[in-house]
């Protein structure tokens, strides 16, 4: 994607605009779909948060839902990621046999852990249909990004709805 210095700084004053505005139990679904719409790229965008050992979906935007709304913390390249605590950028998710597969048509996979200090509150989860269509600005604005959330992820995780 090669994203610039100059656009991704604009995309991270634009998403916290955007977060200050989203309104609280609304968790994470229009950050997803703005990431998603803005940036063409990110077919499908999601935002899990981790509880105990489990990923939990707290917000997406995609054409269709994934059936991964609960991931294990040892499962796919999701697991990876939260266990690494790093960022898992896989250009050919054919390759990788522990990718869990969501849609036929994802060819790449970027995972971007939320850490607050050493701790892992969840991760940015974006698919994609072209293989390798994650480059190093795409990593380095995600993680810039995941900084932002850590606040909005501990206050979600507070509430954690999927026990509900």
């Amino acid at each position: 994607m090669n994203l610039s210095e100059e656009l991704e700084g604009r995309a991270l004053r634009e998403s916290r605009a955007l977060l200050a505005r989203e309104v609280p139990g609304t968790d994470f679904h229009a950050l997803c779909r703005w990431l998603r719409h803005g940036f063409p790229r990110y077919g499908w965008v999601g935002v899990y948060l981790l509880e105990g050992g489990t990923l939990h979906l707290a917000g997406w935007d995609g054409e269709h839902p994934t059936e991964h709304t609960s991931i294990p913390l040892g499962s796919g390249l999701c697991g990876l990621a939260a266990r690494e605590q790093r960022t898992v950028n896989v250009r050919d998710v054919r390759e990788r046999p522990e990718y869990l597969a969501c849609f036929l048509e994802t060819r790449s996979e970027i995972v971007v852990p939320i850490m607050d200090g050493a701790t892992c509150l969840g991760e940015i989860d974006i698919d994609g249909p072209q293989q390798g269509a994650y480059d190093a600005s795409d990593e380095r604005f995600l993680e810039r990004l995941s900084k932002e959330l850590v606040h909005r992820a501990r206050s979600v995780l507070e509430r954690a709805p999927w026990r509900a």
